[in-house]
């Protein structure tokens, strides 16, 4: 697949951190804070804040939201700052991607400081052309397609010459309804989560390297 830019989700695409949130969403922060047994995949992918917002409107709660957002702030020091690895071989992905001309990006619902953490754990600042967060915008995060069209605006490309890297059906359908190519990328985590509304999906490191730098 060929296009200008290349816009990559930080959760489950450019670390293995969804694993991580999963866990820690269904074993401690959402059974503190909602009644019931809410599915995590409605909400991978969104904006945690959000998140908080999104539960309320179904279900009862059982903490304020300054109380769940202080649990994801703690989880997100612990994830980011010990936990996480660094997809296969995403350091040369991403110099052959710049070699080819190609503009790349990160893309993520989360805040800046919890991207900042795992840009410097992993010395992956000056390997973007643009690093942005959904926090920037007056907007909605993932599915709503703001994010990436503040992305395409910020990298100075078209969206149907930019390609984004998503890991979830909120991410996927973000993109698209922005009018972005989309590869579904597969994390270890999250096998069973619908990709089919992208143009693409690859199950390993290796077949994202392959569709991307593909003629």
């Amino acid at each position: 697949m060929q296009s200008k830019a290349v816009l990559f989700d930080m959760d489950g695409v450019i670390v293995n951190s969804e694993r991580y949130w999963v866990e820690t969403e269904e074993s401690e922060i959402l059974p503190a804070a909602v009644d019931g047994s809410p599915d995590t995949s409605e909400t991978t992918g969104m904006n945690f804040r959000e998140i908080y917002d999104y539960l309320e409107a179904r279900h009862e709660m059982t903490e304020t939201k300054d109380e769940f957002v202080d649990r994801y702030e703690n989880a997100a020091r612990d994830i980011y700052g010990e936990k996480v690895a660094l997809m296969d071989g995403f350091e040369d992905l991403l110099a052959d991607l710049r070699d080819e001309g190609r503009t790349v990006a990160l893309v993520s619902s989360s805040p800046h400081d919890w991207i900042d953490r795992m840009l410097d754990r992993f010395d992956l600042r000056e390997s973007f052309d643009r690093i942005i967060s959904a926090e920037e915008i007056d907007g909605k995060s993932k599915p709503e397609p703001d994010v990436y069209e503040f992305a395409a605006k910020e990298v100075g490309v078209e969206p149907a010459d930019c390609i984004a890297v998503e890991d979830s059906e909120n991410g996927v359908r973000s993109a698209k309804r922005a009018g972005m190519q989309v590869v579904g990328y597969r994390n270890e985590s999250d096998e069973e989560l619908d990709l089919s509304e992208a143009d693409a999906v690859a199950a390993s490191a290796e077949e994202l390297r392959e569709i991307l730098l593909a003629e």
